[in-house]
């Protein structure tokens, strides 16, 4: 009898379970080490970031198997709709995917269709080839995927917001994550995400969200902003990231030991 892989559980199955808000941190470092100690901190779950970090598929497969042996939850942001890429990332191993800049509910069925085969959707079919079903390991994949998957989606613009009821309701999202960065740029407000409409339109989004019965999630590295999201109802969040704790780190270990240290007088600025 051939030897049978379980999957493990999806981020649709682990936000179900919860008790509590699941916290967590960006990879985009693109080190398999980073990722490793990241997977090994007791955060609930981590975000692989394959939108605006220099991780290819090579990478994203490295990465997921760095984080493989430990509790914590990967996710892997695509670097957009774009179907080819969600199979080849699917393909490649990723059990729960984040596509960004999802702004209408036709953008979130779309995504949702290429997360599965027919006649659910438009994934082409290479499982027996591709580690996400384990090397035909999995038994039945072909059927179960759709259940052994998850889907989020980003809502990262001023028109999403307003659309964020219907993205919400499309059958085969599992999840909602809130981008503050795009959002507060969509709005006028580049690099302000802690102005009071940007705030607002996300709790906005967090309350549409809720209502339809999606879990919402939202990234704030401001730990009183956080904070403030997760009292309004989010269900995850991303607080930190691989490099932003270690670009802090290094410069107070710079100020604490060299204290006329400047880093902007440093080579790159």
């Amino acid at each position: 009898m051939p030897f049978r892989v379980e999957p493990r559980s999806s981020f649709r199955d682990r936000l179900a379970a919860a008790d509590r808000p699941l916290v967590g941190a960006w990879i985009c470092s693109g080190s398999p080490i980073a990722a490793e100690i990241v997977a090994g901190s007791g955060l609930d779950w981590t975000l692989i970031d394959g939108e605006h970090s220099p991780i290819g598929l090579d990478a994203i497969l490295a990465l997921l198997q760095a984080v493989a042996p430990y509790p914590i939850t990967p996710v892997v942001r695509v670097p957009s709709a774009d179907p080819v890429w969600i199979k080849q990332v699917l393909d490649t191993g990723a059990q729960n995917l984040l596509v960004p800049m999802v702004n209408t509910a036709a953008d979130a069925a779309a995504a949702v269709a290429a997360t599965r085969y027919p006649p659910r959707g438009i994934r082409g079919v290479g499982s027996a080839l591709a580690r996400a079903g384990q090397f035909n390991r999995i038994e039945n994949y072909l059927h179960r995927a759709h259940e052994i998957t998850s889907l989020s989606v980003q809502i990262e613009t001023d028109a999403a917001v307003q659309n964020a009821r219907a993205i919400a309701d499309v059958d085969g999202v599992d999840a909602v994550f809130i981008g503050p960065s795009d959002l507060a740029a969509s709005m006028g407000l580049l690099g302000q995400q802690e102005h009071p409409d940007v705030v607002a339109a996300v709790e906005q989004t967090i309350a549409e969200v809720r209502a339809a019965g999606k879990p919402v999630g939202v990234n704030a590295f401001n730990p009183e902003t956080a904070r403030r999201y997760l009292a309004a109802g989010a269900s995850f969040a991303l607080v930190a990231a691989d490099v932003s704790i270690l670009a802090r780190a290094t410069e107070k270990l710079a100020a604490d030991w060299i204290p006329e240290a400047d880093p902007t007088q440093r080579a790159g600025y």
